[in-house]
């Protein structure tokens, strides 16, 4: 699957920290902002896939709406509102301690848009999400360069959020930990984003003109085939 999404990106990165004493989170399900915005959990295989089986048992032991839980290829996320961040960690590094690569949290996004600016400020009652994954180039130069276009954007660059609103976008949230992105894009429940995102586009060439500027500083993870980018993650359940 492959949409021609805009991007926007700021810096921040977050450690992990292994924790002592455990308790059970409370969450508000597959990515639901009532009672704070979500974060991110990844694990990542060493091998080219992983099983979902144990990363599921967790989330019910922690009462984490299973809905919240996406993978690619050999990594398996977890979206959604947390109360203790390392405790999940914790328990997902002893459940793949004999294949884990790395495992990883994304904190608060750097970029949240919703539709409060939008001329049509409704939102759906039910949204889906679409998560999506890539890397920043290496340069650090180039990720400066990027982080400026981003610290920018909403003065310099509107049309980029205008294309939002048009093409009915929930909210869109953008997280980074290292070089990795996360991009999390809400829509209507039963919308297709085939089908809305060209409208971001629509009468809008700035938008394109951002499009092009950024694909500069954005590359693929490992495990991505040459000249891919960013890709996306899919429900387990």
């Amino acid at each position: 699957m492959k949409y021609k999404i805009l991007y926007i990106l700021l810096a921040v990165s977050l450690l992990f920290a292994a924790c002592s004493q455990q308790k059970k989170p409370s969450v508000n399900g597959a990515g639901a902002t009532k009672d704070g915005v979500p974060s991110i959990i990844e694990v990542a295989s060493k091998t080219d896939s992983i099983s979902p089986g144990k990363f599921l048992e967790v989330c019910k032991k922690y009462n984490i709406n299973q809905a919240s839980v996406y993978q690619w290829k050999n990594r398996l996320i977890v979206f959604d509102v947390f109360d203790d961040y390392q405790v999940l960690m914790h328990e997902l590094t002893l459940a793949y301690a004999d294949e884990m690569l790395e495992v990883k949290y994304y904190d608060e996004p750097y970029y949240i848009f919703n539709r409060k600016n939008c001329d049509n400020k409704e939102t759906a009652a039910e949204w889906s999400h679409t998560i999506m994954t890539a890397s920043l180039v290496a340069d650090t130069t180039m990720q400066r360069e990027y982080m400026e276009y981003h610290a920018t954007q909403s003065e310099m660059w509107p049309e980029v959020a205008n294309g939002f609103c048009n093409a009915d976008f929930q909210q869109l949230l953008m997280y980074r930990n290292g070089r990795q992105l996360m991009l999390i894009i809400s829509i209507p429940k039963g919308e297709n984003l085939d089908e809305l995102n060209p409208k971001t586009t629509e009468n809008n060439p700035r938008v394109d003109e951002w499009n092009a500027i950024m694909a500069k500083y954005q590359e693929g993870i490992q495990g991505t085939q040459p000249g891919e980018s960013w890709v996306v993650f899919s429900a387990v359940n």
